[in-house]
């Protein structure tokens, strides 16, 4: 007769079992995307409808190919053709609100669509006589241009959102405008005719760099990106990092951590990420005994970490390459200290709460085994292997790209004809290939929209040089000194990041906060990362804090306490980019990996610091002085100096030993 213990481990691996089953099914977390992420929100025909969006998008797919492997078309050409694509889907697939009907196109979004495509493709079968007439436009030329940006706006009114929309209108009316302003915002103002024509076609505007990368490599890789989402390997990353953290102290929430951290790789937005991987994640991690928001909140963290993972980093790391002028490969070497330094900080912090509230793991049998799994399914990660090598061989972006395409189709195929051999039914064929086809147009649709809008916002300020003056602004109030100007660039990046994609977030905030930082004499390299960081981290800052209010919707908890705790667990992308930017060193610039070691050492021990601090446990739970010289100590060793980095280590030493000696008398004592 089994005992009482027995029954209730049988009971626990019963509930394990179901928690690996998410509670939030594909059509609530689709709802659920929908609602806090517009570009998720698009219509879904059941009739002939479809159809039109399926070959529109056949037909994108297949112009962008071409123009990628053939080079024979022109930048001007192959960016009005790429915008008229988008333009002409986003009216197609996504309704004009929320409340709209996903399963009705009515008749003015086909106009709209058609009508947003047409004064793109002016330019293209204009190009010639546009160019010739550079300066002195005609009539229609301008009528076209200013339709194009309104039809523009409207598409970024509903897929991207209203915070850039808003953005980009006040820089096109501060263009108008200007003259009527004080201070160093004055300039002489311009005409209508001038703006529309400077935005529309000038390669400084909606046509410029972030577009130009948008419809080249950015393209290609959301396209890599469907194909791999195809082959299941989220679901992959999810099982692999089971088999690793799953058991250990905390698991479910270790999982999400490693989980998102592996899904950033391949995701371009926060809230699907945390969305996607969260939907299996925070049920385990609530069963095992974590509060709601803070399942909530480890998972919107390390989601929106995801963003500034290399090697992909949401498409951001080419942009920023791009808009450096500086080689992939430094963007990434750059980027690695600090991601493992934030993914580290979430990953301590949530195991001193595992530890605190006494969580074990789940069960190992329960679990997939890692050697199993790895050698049945580890091939879905030969693609993303595949480009990385590429990349750092020095090839093009749009070459390891395109090289990653052709292995997942590869695999794809090779895939199909085994299971055919073997009798069961191909896993990989034709339709596999046209919802590739679909899902990558429809992915890039709001990418492309936020890179043009990004041009808008660039183009105003390079007609008015309010960049310059901006930043100029910002050292002006602080007087110079560089902390309070860094705080003004945290604040404004964090404003301005809210509610933005990836891609835009790193445009508008690059563009108008990181002059400040570089009017400093700080690296721009340092400057563009210190901006996007605190754009990205946007998604869990209150009040807007997107990402935190779809792990809230998941875990069921409130939204505002997720935001905190989620921002108390990101608390190293608070300070991190104040230190690399103080001391590059930490992004690699001008030193090598060997050099940079003893940094990254040194702050990852500080970053326990701070975990203690903040969590109030390390080895016990800690008074309130404790918590402080935790703190003080964190802070010390994550300061890349030597005399800081041993006092702080000697402080955290002797916390330790402290609170292990207090820890076994209290054992002894009870």
């Amino acid at each position: 007769m089994k005992d009482v213990k027995d029954e209730k481990s049988e009971e626990f691996v019963e509930e394990t079992m179901e928690s690996f089953i998410p509670t939030t099914n594909e059509a609530e977390m689709k709802e659920l995307m929908g609602e806090l992420d517009k570009e998720h929100a698009y219509r879904q025909h059941n009739c002939w409808r479809q159809y039109i969006t399926v070959v529109v998008s056949i037909f994108f797919v297949a112009f962008q190919l071409y123009a990628s492997l053939s080079g024979r078309v022109t930048a001007q050409i192959l960016r009005a053709t790429h915008l008229a694509f988008v333009q002409l889907l986003a009216f197609l697939l996504f309704p004009p609100t929320k409340k709209s009907r996903k399963d009705h196109l009515p008749w003015y979004d086909v106009l709209l669509g058609i009508v947003g495509a047409a004064c793109w493709m002016y330019i293209v079968v204009n190009f010639q006589e546009l160019a010739r007439r550079t300066g002195a436009y005609k009539t229609i030329d301008i009528a076209v241009a200013i339709v194009g940006i309104l039809v523009l706006m409207e598409s970024c009114r509903r897929i991207v959102g209203l915070p850039i929309l808003c953005i980009a209108t006040g820089f096109i009316l501060y263009a108008f405008f200007g003259r009527y302003l004080p201070g160093f915002f004055n300039h002489r103002g311009y005409k209508v005719a001038r703006i529309a024509a400077h935005l529309f076609y000038n390669t400084e505007g909606i046509m410029g760099v972030p577009l130009g990368a948008c419809s080249t490599f950015i393209f290609l890789f959301i396209l890599f990106g469907a194909l791999l989402e195809k082959t299941g390997i989220g679901q992959f990353f999810i099982d692999i990092c089971n088999a690793i953290a799953g058991s250990a102290s905390g698991g479910p929430a270790k999982v999400a951590v490693l989980t998102s951290a592996l899904l950033g790789t391949v995701s371009g937005s926060s809230v699907s990420n945390t969305v996607g991987s969260g939907s299996f994640t925070i049920p385990m991690m609530k069963r095992l005994g974590y509060k709601s928001e803070f399942a909530g909140a480890v998972e919107a963290a390390a989601s929106t970490g995801g963003q500034l993972m290399p090697p992909i980093m949401g498409a951001a790391a080419f942009l920023m390459a791009e808009s450096l002028g500086l080689s992939y490969i430094t963007i990434v070497k750059a980027s690695i200290i600090p991601a493992l330094l934030y993914f580290a900080g979430i990953f301590i912090t949530v195991h001193l709460e595992a530890h605190k509230l006494g969580l074990k793991g789940l069960p190992r049998e329960q679990l997939p085994p890692f050697l199993p799994l790895l050698l049945k399914k580890g091939y879905m990660i030969l693609p993303l292997v595949i480009i990385v090598v590429f990349l750092c061989m020095g090839r093009t972006a749009v070459y390891a790209a395109f090289m990653g395409i052709l292995s997942c189709l590869i695999i794809g195929f090779v895939t199909s004809v085994v299971d055919i051999l073997l009798g069961r039914k191909p896993s990989f064929g034709v339709k596999d290939i046209v919802e590739v086809a679909t899902s990558a147009a429809r992915n890039i649709i709001s990418v492309a929209i936020a890179c043009a809008m990004a041009g808008i916002i660039i183009g105003i300020v390079t007609l008015t040089g309010i960049g310059l003056k901006f930043g100029a602004g910002l050292i002006s109030i602080s007087h110079g000194i560089a902390a309070i100007t860094l705080l003004l660039t945290m604040v404004s990046s964090i404003i301005l990041g809210m509610g933005a994609p990836t891609t835009a977030n790193y445009l508008i905030t690059s563009t108008i906060t990181a002059g400040a930082i570089v009017g400093l004499g700080f690296k721009p390299l340092g400057a563009h990362m210190f901006a996007f960081y605190f754009g990205i981290i946007a998604d869990i800052t209150p009040p807007v804090a997107l990402a935190a209010i779809a792990g809230a919707a998941i875990a069921k908890g409130k939204p505002i306490k997720t935001a905190f705790n989620a921002t108390k667990l990101a608390i190293g992308a608070f300070i991190i980019p104040y230190v690399f930017v103080f001391n590059p060193e930490m992004l690699m610039i001008d030193t090598t990996f060997v050099a940079a070691l003893p940094i990254a050492l040194t702050a990852l021990i500080g970053m326990f610091g701070l975990s203690a601090a903040l969590e109030g446990y390390a080895f016990r739970n800690s008074s309130i002085a404790e918590r402080v010289l935790f703190a003080v100590a964190g802070v010390m060793c994550i300061l890349p100096n030597t005399v800081t980095d041993l006092a702080g280590i000697f402080i955290l030493a002797a916390l330790v030993i402290f609170q292990l000696i207090m820890k076994k008398k209290a054992k002894v004592n009870a």
